[in-house]
């Protein structure tokens, strides 16, 4: 019941999300647009087919995306407040796509040259160097807490790094590079969305081929070797798809907060269960819910304003966090 209720809201959300807007269009006229048919005014039709459209679908794709992302990373750290985010995932994204523009680097240029495919590649291989440095950290830092500090601090030093190279850039190429922090759906074209759908997609496909690994994860590598589970094959496996899913979505919608840490919480707190079979279907669909609502806020109907989607989903995501940190401690004290 609960699947077909939030794929109905997915639904209306996301042709909500098309109809308002600085130009606000009738809902009808919404409909008529997405199954073909002519409308009363044909700019609206413009409107929708080259703006709305994209960013509702790229909405879509990072929430899914990144709740996907952020539920893998709790799973394999066993850290609630593992994600994208916390641990420095997207800061690795944000250093390859700021390589790749302001380094100068051949290797960097090259990559350039290929465009989108070029920014996706930086980005996942930044955020796959970071993943990589903390998953080998995790194995001498065992306390949680402690975990969380290592991804801070290097999420801290890839922003050091950042700014350097913003000190020798000019500075259109530092304005354009810290607009695109902020974090923004509407700027992705359709020639993007042919990039960014397939790797998402090939993300969410390997989570989904591991969720049965991924339920004994939660039970200690020890449990998994005795049920003859290849914890190395399956750990690449997450690691790869978490690099997949938050590097290209990083690379061309910003670095977006609060999403992959808040939403796997709030799909625990809605079914009471740690069965990732459950689970990720649920994460995509109130990942997706939650990130139309937030582009709709951020969007402010009626006004000729855009927030940065940053915003709106750390004021949204800033409370989940703070109230699973307030449980695990109460937790702690009443044991």
């Amino acid at each position: 019941m609960f699947y077909i209720i939030a794929s109905a809201l997915v639904i209306i959300l996301f042709l909500l999300d098309i109809r308002y807007g600085t130009v606000n269009i009738p809902l009808d006229q919404v409909v008529k647009s997405l199954i073909g048919q002519p409308l009363e005014k044909e700019s609206w039709g413009f409107i929708i087919t080259e703006f709305r459209l994209p960013k509702a679908l790229t909405a879509v794709l990072v929430g899914s995306g990144l709740s996907v992302a952020g539920l893998l990373m709790q799973t394999l750290f066993r850290n609630p407040l593992a994600g994208p985010f916390v641990l420095g995932i997207s800061n690795g994204a944000s250093l390859g796509v700021a390589l790749l523009i302001m380094s100068g680097n051949t290797l960097f240029n090259m990559l350039y040259q290929l465009g989108n495919w070029g920014i996706v590649i930086a980005a996942v291989l930044g955020s796959t160097a970071v993943l990589a440095m903390v998953l080998l950290l995790s194995v001498k830092v065992k306390d949680n807490v402690s975990l969380l500090i290592v991804g801070l601090m290097v999420g801290s030093a890839t922003g050091a790094v950042v700014s350097v190279l913003q000190f020798f850039s000019d500075a259109e190429i530092i304005q354009a590079y810290l607009i695109w922090t902020f974090g923004s759906l509407a700027g992705v074209s359709w020639e993007q969305l042919q990039v960014l759908t397939p790797i998402v997609f090939l993300g969410i496909l390997l989570a989904f081929i591991s969720q049965k690994q991924l339920n004994t994860f939660l039970l200690g590598e020890q449990y998994a070797r005795g049920l003859g589970i290849s914890i190395k094959k399956y750990r690449i496996i997450v690691i790869i798809a978490t690099c997949l899913l938050a590097g290209s979505i990083t690379a061309f919608c910003g670095p977006v907060a609060f999403i992959g840490l808040a939403i796997p919480h709030i799909a625990r707190a809605v079914f009471q269960t740690a069965n990732h079979s459950v689970l990720i279907p649920s994460v995509i669909l109130i990942g997706s819910v939650v990130t139309l609502i937030c582009d709709m806020i951020a969007q402010m109907p009626g006004e000729q304003t855009t927030l940065p989607i940053n915003a709106v989903t750390a004021l949204l995501g800033a409370p989940v966090v703070i109230s699973v940190v307030i449980r695990s401690r109460m937790m702690k004290t009443s044991i």
